[in-house]
């Protein structure tokens, strides 16, 4: 897994849970947990789980029998995740790469993984792990984020940051909105073996209530924090640049904003 990818510790979960998943990730998740659940799987298997914000609707909307497991690379995530579920429920958590999966062959029938393709230095590995612990005619569902320009809170903050450092700017704005060009997804999702690939781009026009309260986490709620501190500056300085560049550009809150993700859902024959 890449650098940005591990980063997520320290106190990174809870802000990314709080101050972004209502926002940027919540009505995505309603979405792919409909989606997996419209075939009635007994056995899913969650990649890239992060703070559970996908779980949570998954196993609202799952079979009462049906078994949940759950993954992601990074132990502090799945700590948050767990806090949202009560004893007895059928969730099972285990820290696991989704390019390695420690799983056997044809374990599940579906397997659901939001926002963490973008991630994989090797996607290729990753749909064929996907493919491989999917049962015949089991779903694989994943999204990832569209363009920056359909993604203005992103496309802002990456413009905010080169701007303050034009010789070293640090990258992680450009991994989570770097890969969203269908025809390369589509041949990579083919050759792991999945067929009756559909497509979906999901636009969504999104209350902003507290430009601050969100600049504040997408500064903090991922690794962004750490490489600017590690090229000498100062983060609590790049959350009130953003807040202001969100207010101008959304209005004053409670502002609006789009946002725009693509799922995509195939099925292993």
């Amino acid at each position: 897994m890449s650098d940005n990818a591990a980063s997520f510790v320290g106190n990174v979960p809870e802000h990314y849970d709080r101050a972004l998943g209502p926002i940027i990730f919540a009505d995505f998740a309603e979405e792919m947990a409909r989606r997996a659940a419209a075939s009635a799987p007994q056995r899913v298997l969650e990649t890239c789980a992060g703070t559970g914000i996908v779980t949570r609707r998954l196993r609202d909307l799952l079979p009462a029998d049906s078994k949940l497991t759950v993954t992601d690379l990074n132990p502090p995530m799945l700590d948050v995740a767990r806090a949202k579920f009560a004893a007895g429920e059928a969730v099972e958590f285990q820290p696991a790469d989704a390019t390695a999966l420690p799983f056997p062959d044809q374990s599940f029938d579906a397997v659901v993984c939001q926002f963490g393709v973008m991630f994989f230095p090797d996607k290729a590995t990753s749909y064929r792990e996907a493919y491989r612990v999917l049962k015949p005619g089991g779903h694989y569902l994943f999204s990832v984020w569209d363009a920056h320009r359909h993604n203005p809170f992103g496309r802002l903050a990456h413009e905010l940051i080169i701007e303050r450092f034009p010789a070293d700017p640090p990258q992680f704005y450009q991994v989570p909105f770097g890969y969203h060009r269908l025809d390369p997804i589509k041949e990579a999702v083919t050759e792991a073996g999945f067929t009756d690939l559909k497509i979906a781009v999901l636009s969504r026009d999104q209350t902003l209530p507290d430009a601050g309260a969100f600049a504040h986490g997408f500064v903090y709620g991922n690794p962004l924090a750490e490489q600017v501190r590690a090229r000498g500056g100062d983060p609590a300085g790049i959350v009130t640049a953003l807040t202001e560049t969100y207010r101008r550009e959304f209005g004053p809150d409670p502002g609006r904003m789009p946002l725009q993700a693509i799922l995509f859902e195939a099925t292993r024959p």
